[in-house]
């Protein structure tokens, strides 16, 4: 079983009591207020549910997440990056960037970034905690990703892409202006191919809260802004 939030008082159990099957299932219900949000990414939780569902709230053992100086670029993706037939900026479109990662996949019939995911989210961004990496290629936005940014911790969401690699593009930005602000890790939540290719692995979830309880209270970026350029990004030197 698990704990049902009554309201947005409700704490969260801890997330040592979330489900083995299926992997991190903690509890349901509770709704998505910035405070509750921030409630769950402090402790390591973070929802993920189908529209028409109550939310659910998830702490998967292991995690999937990368140290941003863990970035892999491979020989194609160096190639691309070096090209610079982009442009890569912080927070200039997070409400299209979280609608393209809302929208239909291939061989997907719909999305879990709901209208109230979308608004959540959009509301820790007006209070500079949720973020937006934007991929542009002739004012037109090609990729792009988002997430949170608490103490030295980052957590990623969702990415998509418009252009061979502009989501890889946007994540190696990211990963190399992380590692020069001594960020300690990104949490990448669940395990796919796509982050593996980037150099994310898995990681046990008390190894993860441990470095949680450790950075976020970590002092923040004052303002996000890039500040590294394609050679230190394909070359990953900060």
């Amino acid at each position: 079983m698990i704990a049902w939030l009554d309201n947005a008082d409700t704490p969260f159990p801890p997330p040592e009591q979330a489900l083995v099957q299926p992997d991190g299932l903690l509890a349901a219900g509770g709704g998505l207020s910035p405070q509750r949000l921030l409630s769950a990414y402090r402790q390591g939780i973070f929802p993920w549910y189908n529209p028409g569902e109550p939310v659910l709230w998830w702490s998967p053992n292991p995690r999937c997440t990368i140290r941003p100086s863990d970035l892999h670029i491979s020989r194609r993706l160096r190639k691309q990056i070096l090209n610079e037939d982009y442009t890569v900026t912080f927070d200039r479109a997070f409400i299209d960037v979280i609608k393209a990662c809302a929208a239909p996949r291939p061989q997907q019939s719909g999305t879990w970034i709901s209208t109230e995911i979308m608004a959540a989210y959009t509301q820790l961004h007006h209070r500079g905690i949720a973020h937006s990496v934007e991929v542009w290629r002739d004012s037109r936005l090609i990729g792009g990703l988002y997430g949170l940014g608490i103490g030295s911790l980052f957590f990623g969401e969702s990415m998509f892409s418009r252009a061979d690699n502009a989501s890889k593009i946007a994540f190696s930005y990211l990963c190399v202006q992380l590692q020069q602000w001594q960020f300690q890790l990104i949490d990448c939540q669940v395990y796919n191919s796509h982050l593996e290719s980037l150099g994310a692995g898995l990681m046990p979830r008390n190894e993860f809260l441990g470095l949680l309880a450790r950075h976020l209270d970590d002092p923040e970026p004052e303002t996000w802004q890039f500040s590294v350029d394609a050679r230190q990004v394909a070359g990953k030197t900060v």
